[in-house]
């Protein structure tokens, strides 16, 4: 009996898709403006944990890809952030772009960026795993079956002692980095623009 065969997820797709949605969004990113400015101290807070969030999702896309870079479609990595969720790189993506929203000041637009983001990269994860289970078969299964698939379960962590990385799939990684901290600059600037009322804006929650 020929085994069933499927093919890996196209990770352009996925990359442009991303890029689609946040072109979609550029218009209420630009001309909306936060309605939590007063107080300050509530920007304040608001832009500083999204700072925060946005260099932890840096940090842990490197530290996901110290484990499977190299790896990925080759073996079921199940140590390190792989341990807690079946796709951590897609989890700090994800955390990136609400770390994004907070940072403009607005829980809708964190709402919508990090849905948006998380939608995507789910659709795209369960076309990846479509892929692994064909390779894997019950290894997969019952990896996924005790493992969450994007949400992570700290109480499942383990990891080897131990690992190797791939340089290059690292270095690959640093650039995906810049588009990650650019969301710093991108906001001072967004919000620079608004406050100068170079650009036509309307209150946003």
């Amino acid at each position: 009996m020929n085994k069933p065969t499927a093919l890996p997820a196209n990770q352009r797709l996925r990359i442009n898709l991303l890029r689609l949605a946040f072109f979609a969004m550029l218009p209420l990113l630009v001309f909306s403006k936060s309605a939590w400015l007063h107080p300050e101290w509530l920007f304040d807070l608001f832009e500083v944990t999204g700072v925060f969030l946005v260099i932890a999702a840096v940090l842990g896309r490197f530290w996901s890809i110290l484990y499977i870079g190299g790896r990925k479609n080759s073996e079921v990595m199940q140590d390190g952030p792989y341990s807690m969720c079946r796709h951590p790189l897609y989890f700090f993506s994800c955390m990136g772009a609400v770390g994004f929203g907070l940072m403009l000041g607005s829980v809708v637009l964190t709402a919508v960026l990090g849905a948006a983001t998380f939608s995507i990269l789910s659709a795209t994860a369960a076309r990846e795993e479509a892929f692994l289970r064909t390779e894997f078969g019950k290894r997969y299964d019952d990896y996924a079956a005790r493992t969450p698939r994007i949400l992570p379960r700290p109480s499942l962590f383990h990891t080897r002692s131990e690992i190797t990385f791939n340089v290059e799939t690292l270095r690959r990684n640093f650039f995906d980095a810049l588009v990650f901290l650019s969301f710093i600059p991108l906001a001072e600037l967004l919000e620079g623009l608004k406050e100068g009322a170079l650009v036509p804006t309307f209150l946003i929650y």
